[in-house]
Protein backbone atom coordinates (compact mmCIF):
# COMPACT_ATOMS: atom_id res chain seq x y z
CA UNK A 1 0.00 0.00 0.00
CA UNK A 2 1.35 3.34 -1.09
CA UNK A 3 2.17 5.89 2.00
CA UNK A 4 -0.08 8.93 1.88
CA UNK A 5 1.23 12.19 1.10
CA UNK A 6 0.71 13.49 4.91
CA UNK A 7 3.25 10.29 6.19
CA UNK A 8 6.16 12.29 6.26
CA UNK A 9 4.53 15.17 8.22
CA UNK A 10 3.78 12.34 11.14
CA UNK A 11 6.45 13.81 13.50
CA UNK A 12 5.60 17.38 12.88
CA UNK A 13 1.92 16.49 13.62
CA UNK A 14 2.72 14.42 17.09
CA UNK A 15 4.63 17.61 18.32
CA UNK A 16 1.89 19.92 17.26
CA UNK A 17 -1.01 17.51 19.28
CA UNK A 18 1.58 17.69 22.26
CA UNK A 19 1.70 20.93 21.99
CA UNK A 20 -1.68 21.90 21.69
CA UNK A 21 -2.95 19.53 23.64
CA UNK A 22 -0.72 18.49 26.54
CA UNK A 23 0.87 19.62 29.83
CA UNK A 24 1.49 18.36 33.40
CA UNK A 25 -2.25 17.86 33.97
CA UNK A 26 -3.49 16.76 30.58
CA UNK A 27 -1.95 13.54 29.00
CA UNK A 28 -2.26 12.05 25.50
CA UNK A 29 -2.23 7.82 25.69
CA UNK A 30 -0.60 6.24 22.60
CA UNK A 31 -3.86 4.73 21.21
CA UNK A 32 -5.06 8.42 21.45
CA UNK A 33 -2.42 9.60 19.54
CA UNK A 34 -2.71 6.84 16.74
CA UNK A 35 -5.98 7.90 16.61
CA UNK A 36 -5.31 11.16 15.72
CA UNK A 37 -2.54 10.50 13.39
CA UNK A 38 -5.67 8.13 11.52
CA UNK A 39 -7.82 11.28 11.21
CA UNK A 40 -4.87 12.94 9.09
CA UNK A 41 -4.49 10.03 6.79
CA UNK A 42 -1.52 8.97 8.68
CA UNK A 43 -0.46 5.52 9.41
CA UNK A 44 1.33 4.47 13.10
CA UNK A 45 1.56 1.27 15.16
CA UNK A 46 2.30 1.57 18.93
CA UNK A 47 6.37 0.68 18.30
CA UNK A 48 6.31 3.30 15.80
CA UNK A 49 4.76 5.97 18.57
CA UNK A 50 7.76 4.94 20.97
CA UNK A 51 9.94 5.47 18.38
CA UNK A 52 8.69 8.69 17.34
CA UNK A 53 8.90 10.15 21.16
CA UNK A 54 12.66 9.00 21.25
CA UNK A 55 13.50 10.77 18.43
CA UNK A 56 11.73 13.93 19.20
CA UNK A 57 13.41 13.27 22.90
CA UNK A 58 16.90 13.28 21.52
CA UNK A 59 16.45 16.58 19.39
CA UNK A 60 15.64 18.23 22.52
CA UNK A 61 11.97 18.14 23.64
CA UNK A 62 11.32 17.47 26.71
CA UNK A 63 8.72 14.88 26.38
CA UNK A 64 7.64 12.59 29.48
CA UNK A 65 5.67 9.34 29.77
CA UNK A 66 3.27 9.89 32.93
CA UNK A 67 2.66 6.26 33.97
CA UNK A 68 -0.61 4.96 36.18
CA UNK A 69 -2.90 2.35 36.65
CA UNK A 70 -5.53 5.23 34.90
CA UNK A 71 -4.68 7.81 32.42
CA UNK A 72 -1.01 6.61 31.61
CA UNK A 73 0.26 9.09 27.98
CA UNK A 74 2.74 11.45 26.92
CA UNK A 75 2.64 15.48 27.61
CA UNK A 76 4.99 17.82 26.39
CA UNK A 77 6.65 18.76 29.67
CA UNK A 78 9.35 22.13 29.33
CA UNK A 79 8.00 24.80 27.01
CA UNK A 80 9.60 28.56 26.14
CA UNK A 81 7.28 30.30 28.30
CA UNK A 82 5.96 28.42 31.41
CA UNK A 83 2.10 29.47 32.25
CA UNK A 84 3.22 32.00 35.17
CA UNK A 85 5.35 33.83 33.06
CA UNK A 86 2.41 33.67 30.49
CA UNK A 87 0.24 35.17 32.65
CA UNK A 88 2.77 38.17 33.47
CA UNK A 89 3.40 38.80 30.01
CA UNK A 90 -1.15 38.98 28.98
CA UNK A 91 -1.66 41.50 32.25
CA UNK A 92 1.24 43.41 30.85
CA UNK A 93 -0.70 43.42 27.32
CA UNK A 94 -4.11 44.08 28.81
CA UNK A 95 -2.79 46.78 30.53
CA UNK A 96 -0.88 48.79 28.25
CA UNK A 97 -2.49 51.89 27.42
CA UNK A 98 -0.80 52.46 24.20
CA UNK A 99 -2.29 49.72 22.78
CA UNK A 100 -5.81 49.20 21.28
CA UNK A 101 -7.99 47.04 22.44
CA UNK A 102 -8.29 45.36 19.33
CA UNK A 103 -4.47 45.14 19.09
CA UNK A 104 -4.39 43.86 23.10
CA UNK A 105 -6.79 40.60 22.13
CA UNK A 106 -4.69 39.63 19.03
CA UNK A 107 -1.40 39.81 20.82
CA UNK A 108 -3.38 37.45 23.84
CA UNK A 109 -4.41 34.75 20.81
CA UNK A 110 -0.81 34.52 19.83
CA UNK A 111 0.12 34.18 23.53
CA UNK A 112 -2.24 31.49 24.00
CA UNK A 113 -0.86 29.26 21.48
CA UNK A 114 2.61 29.25 23.22
CA UNK A 115 0.59 27.11 25.83
CA UNK A 116 -1.67 24.01 26.05
CA UNK A 117 -5.51 24.63 24.91
CA UNK A 118 -6.14 23.91 28.36
CA UNK A 119 -3.81 26.42 30.05
CA UNK A 120 -4.68 28.74 27.26
CA UNK A 121 -8.26 29.33 29.01
CA UNK A 122 -6.84 30.14 32.13
CA UNK A 123 -5.19 32.95 30.32
CA UNK A 124 -8.73 33.77 28.43
CA UNK A 125 -9.83 34.48 32.24
CA UNK A 126 -7.29 37.06 32.65
CA UNK A 127 -8.26 38.66 30.04
CA UNK A 128 -10.93 40.10 31.87
CA UNK A 129 -9.68 42.81 33.79
CA UNK A 130 -11.37 45.40 31.16
CA UNK A 131 -12.25 49.19 32.03
CA UNK A 132 -8.78 50.66 31.32
CA UNK A 133 -8.19 53.04 29.34
CA UNK A 134 -7.12 52.34 25.62
CA UNK A 135 -5.58 54.61 22.90
CA UNK A 136 -7.50 55.03 19.99
CA UNK A 137 -4.58 55.28 17.51
CA UNK A 138 -4.80 51.45 15.53
CA UNK A 139 -1.46 52.51 14.14
CA UNK A 140 0.74 52.72 17.24
CA UNK A 141 1.49 49.35 16.87
CA UNK A 142 3.79 49.97 13.49
CA UNK A 143 4.26 53.36 14.67
CA UNK A 144 6.76 51.83 17.22
CA UNK A 145 8.52 49.72 15.06
CA UNK A 146 9.27 52.40 12.50
CA UNK A 147 10.62 54.55 15.46
CA UNK A 148 13.49 51.57 16.24
CA UNK A 149 13.85 51.85 12.99
CA UNK A 150 15.12 54.72 12.23
CA UNK A 151 17.57 55.12 15.12
CA UNK A 152 18.72 51.67 14.41
CA UNK A 153 19.76 53.96 11.24
CA UNK A 154 20.13 56.95 12.61
CA UNK A 155 18.13 58.92 10.35
CA UNK A 156 15.49 61.84 11.28
CA UNK A 157 11.26 60.83 11.34
CA UNK A 158 8.49 63.20 9.95
CA UNK A 159 4.84 62.72 11.25
CA UNK A 160 1.73 64.51 12.03
CA UNK A 161 1.35 65.33 16.15
CA UNK A 162 -2.37 64.65 16.69
CA UNK A 163 -4.96 66.18 19.51
CA UNK A 164 -8.18 65.76 20.77
CA UNK A 165 -11.32 68.30 19.76
CA UNK A 166 -14.63 68.61 21.56
CA UNK A 167 -16.13 66.19 19.09
CA UNK A 168 -14.14 63.65 20.45
CA UNK A 169 -12.30 63.33 17.27
CA UNK A 170 -7.98 63.29 17.08
CA UNK A 171 -7.09 65.92 14.49
CA UNK A 172 -3.44 66.84 13.42
CA UNK A 173 -2.05 70.31 14.81
CA UNK A 174 -0.93 73.29 13.02
CA UNK A 175 -3.37 72.34 9.90
CA UNK A 176 -1.60 68.83 9.53
CA UNK A 177 2.03 70.05 9.32
CA UNK A 178 4.85 67.93 9.11
CA UNK A 179 7.18 67.53 12.18
CA UNK A 180 10.81 66.73 11.27
CA UNK A 181 12.78 65.31 14.94
CA UNK A 182 15.71 63.17 15.10
CA UNK A 183 14.20 59.74 17.41
CA UNK A 184 17.12 59.16 19.94
CA UNK A 185 15.24 56.93 22.69
CA UNK A 186 11.45 55.34 23.57
CA UNK A 187 10.37 55.74 26.65
CA UNK A 188 7.81 54.15 28.98
CA UNK A 189 6.27 56.64 31.29
CA UNK A 190 2.98 56.55 33.75
CA UNK A 191 1.27 54.00 31.27
CA UNK A 192 2.03 55.64 28.01
CA UNK A 193 4.72 55.51 25.22
CA UNK A 194 7.21 58.82 24.98
CA UNK A 195 9.52 58.96 21.91
CA UNK A 196 12.52 61.26 23.23
CA UNK A 197 13.96 63.52 19.99
CA UNK A 198 15.78 66.20 19.14
CA UNK A 199 14.35 69.24 17.73
CA UNK A 200 17.43 70.61 15.51
CA UNK A 201 15.14 73.92 14.71
CA UNK A 202 13.92 74.92 18.54
CA UNK A 203 17.96 73.49 19.22
CA UNK A 204 15.92 71.24 22.25
CA UNK A 205 15.43 67.84 23.62
CA UNK A 206 11.31 67.54 23.16
CA UNK A 207 9.15 64.22 24.15
CA UNK A 208 5.94 63.26 22.00
CA UNK A 209 2.96 60.60 22.79
CA UNK A 210 3.28 57.56 20.31
CA UNK A 211 -0.07 57.25 20.53
CA UNK A 212 -0.71 60.82 18.99
CA UNK A 213 1.76 60.44 16.15
CA UNK A 214 0.33 60.05 12.77
CA UNK A 215 1.90 59.43 9.69
CA UNK A 216 5.35 58.49 10.85
CA UNK A 217 8.02 58.23 8.12
CA UNK A 218 11.76 57.81 7.77
CA UNK A 219 13.75 60.45 6.03
CA UNK A 220 17.58 60.35 4.38
CA UNK A 221 18.45 62.89 6.73
CA UNK A 222 20.94 61.90 9.32
CA UNK A 223 20.21 62.14 13.04
CA UNK A 224 21.34 65.01 15.06
CA UNK A 225 21.46 65.46 18.89
CA UNK A 226 23.94 63.01 19.87
CA UNK A 227 26.12 65.15 21.82
CA UNK A 228 22.76 66.60 23.81
CA UNK A 229 21.86 63.26 24.57
CA UNK A 230 25.02 62.32 25.45
CA UNK A 231 24.91 64.88 27.77
CA UNK A 232 21.51 64.26 29.96
CA UNK A 233 21.99 60.81 29.65
CA UNK A 234 18.45 59.10 29.00
CA UNK A 235 18.41 56.95 32.66
CA UNK A 236 18.57 60.52 34.36
CA UNK A 237 16.81 62.24 31.89
CA UNK A 238 13.90 59.73 32.44
CA UNK A 239 13.76 59.91 35.98
CA UNK A 240 13.70 63.36 36.63
CA UNK A 241 11.10 64.15 33.73
CA UNK A 242 7.71 63.97 35.28
CA UNK A 243 5.32 62.66 32.92
CA UNK A 244 6.88 63.73 29.77
CA UNK A 245 6.02 67.30 30.64
CA UNK A 246 8.41 70.14 29.17
CA UNK A 247 9.84 72.56 31.58
CA UNK A 248 12.98 74.16 32.64
CA UNK A 249 15.63 71.74 34.55
CA UNK A 250 16.31 72.78 38.38
CA UNK A 251 18.47 71.17 41.15
CA UNK A 252 15.74 71.26 43.54
CA UNK A 253 16.61 70.43 47.48
CA UNK A 254 12.55 69.19 48.95
CA UNK A 255 12.25 68.33 53.13
CA UNK A 256 10.09 65.10 53.22
CA UNK A 257 8.23 63.57 56.21
CA UNK A 258 10.01 60.22 57.45
CA UNK A 259 7.34 58.44 56.34
CA UNK A 260 8.09 58.99 52.83
CA UNK A 261 11.36 57.70 52.05
CA UNK A 262 9.80 54.86 50.58
CA UNK A 263 7.90 57.07 48.04
CA UNK A 264 11.11 58.76 47.34
CA UNK A 265 13.12 55.85 47.02
CA UNK A 266 10.57 54.52 44.40
CA UNK A 267 10.71 57.77 42.50
CA UNK A 268 14.55 58.26 42.36
CA UNK A 269 16.37 55.40 43.44
CA UNK A 270 18.55 54.27 46.00
CA UNK A 271 21.55 56.75 44.43
CA UNK A 272 19.29 60.07 45.83
CA UNK A 273 21.16 62.44 48.03
CA UNK A 274 19.05 61.38 51.40
CA UNK A 275 20.04 63.70 54.44
CA UNK A 276 18.19 62.99 58.20
CA UNK A 277 17.07 66.38 59.76
CA UNK A 278 16.36 65.00 62.79
CA UNK A 279 12.53 66.24 63.72
CA UNK A 280 10.77 63.25 61.76
CA UNK A 281 11.77 64.38 58.65
CA UNK A 282 14.61 64.59 56.21
CA UNK A 283 15.59 66.47 52.66
CA UNK A 284 16.11 65.25 49.14
CA UNK A 285 18.20 66.89 46.85
CA UNK A 286 17.08 65.77 43.17
CA UNK A 287 16.98 66.94 39.58
CA UNK A 288 13.79 67.67 38.40
CA UNK A 289 12.11 69.37 35.04
CA UNK A 290 10.07 72.24 36.34
CA UNK A 291 6.32 71.27 35.23
CA UNK A 292 2.48 71.23 36.57
CA UNK A 293 3.32 67.47 36.70
CA UNK A 294 5.80 67.65 39.12
CA UNK A 295 4.36 70.52 41.30
CA UNK A 296 1.22 67.64 40.73
CA UNK A 297 3.64 64.88 42.36
CA UNK A 298 4.19 67.16 44.78
CA UNK A 299 0.57 68.03 45.89
CA UNK A 300 -0.24 64.69 45.69
CA UNK A 301 1.69 63.90 49.12
CA UNK A 302 -0.07 67.09 50.54
CA UNK A 303 1.36 68.49 53.44
CA UNK A 304 3.75 66.01 54.09
CA UNK A 305 6.04 67.53 51.27
CA UNK A 306 7.62 70.96 50.93
CA UNK A 307 9.76 72.98 48.41
CA UNK A 308 13.45 74.28 50.26
CA UNK A 309 15.31 75.74 47.80
CA UNK A 310 15.80 77.82 45.58
CA UNK A 311 13.13 80.18 46.08
CA UNK A 312 12.15 80.86 42.59
CA UNK A 313 10.80 77.01 42.04
CA UNK A 314 9.02 77.24 46.01
CA UNK A 315 7.49 80.79 44.68
CA UNK A 316 6.45 79.07 41.90
CA UNK A 317 4.53 75.94 43.29
CA UNK A 318 3.58 78.17 45.50
CA UNK A 319 1.30 80.68 43.08
CA UNK A 320 0.85 77.08 41.25
CA UNK A 321 -1.57 76.38 44.13
CA UNK A 322 -2.77 79.57 44.49
CA UNK A 323 -3.91 79.56 41.16
CA UNK A 324 -5.55 76.64 41.41
CA UNK A 325 -7.20 77.49 44.95
CA UNK A 326 -8.64 80.68 42.62
CA UNK A 327 -10.26 78.70 40.16
CA UNK A 328 -11.81 75.91 42.67
CA UNK A 329 -13.63 79.29 44.31
CA UNK A 330 -14.95 80.20 40.36
CA UNK A 331 -11.95 82.85 39.57
CA UNK A 332 -10.23 81.36 36.84
CA UNK A 333 -6.33 81.78 37.07
CA UNK A 334 -5.46 84.76 34.66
Amino acid sequence: MAKSVNQKLKLFYILQMLMENTDEEHVLSTQEIIDRLAANDIKAERKTIYDDMACLQDFGYDIILKKGRVGSGYYLAARDFELAELKLLVDAVQASRFMTIKKSRELIKKLEKLASRHQAGQLQRQVYVTGRVKTENEKIYYNVDTLYKAIAENVKITFMYLEWTLSKELKPRKEGAKYLVSPWALIWDNENYYLAAYDEEARKIKHYRVDKMGSVALTRQERSGREQFEKVGLAEYTKRTFGMFGGEEETVTLAFSDRLIGVVMDRFGRETDIRPMGNGCFTSRIKATISGQFFGWLAGLGKDVWVVSPNEVKTAYQNWLEDILKAQKGGAAE
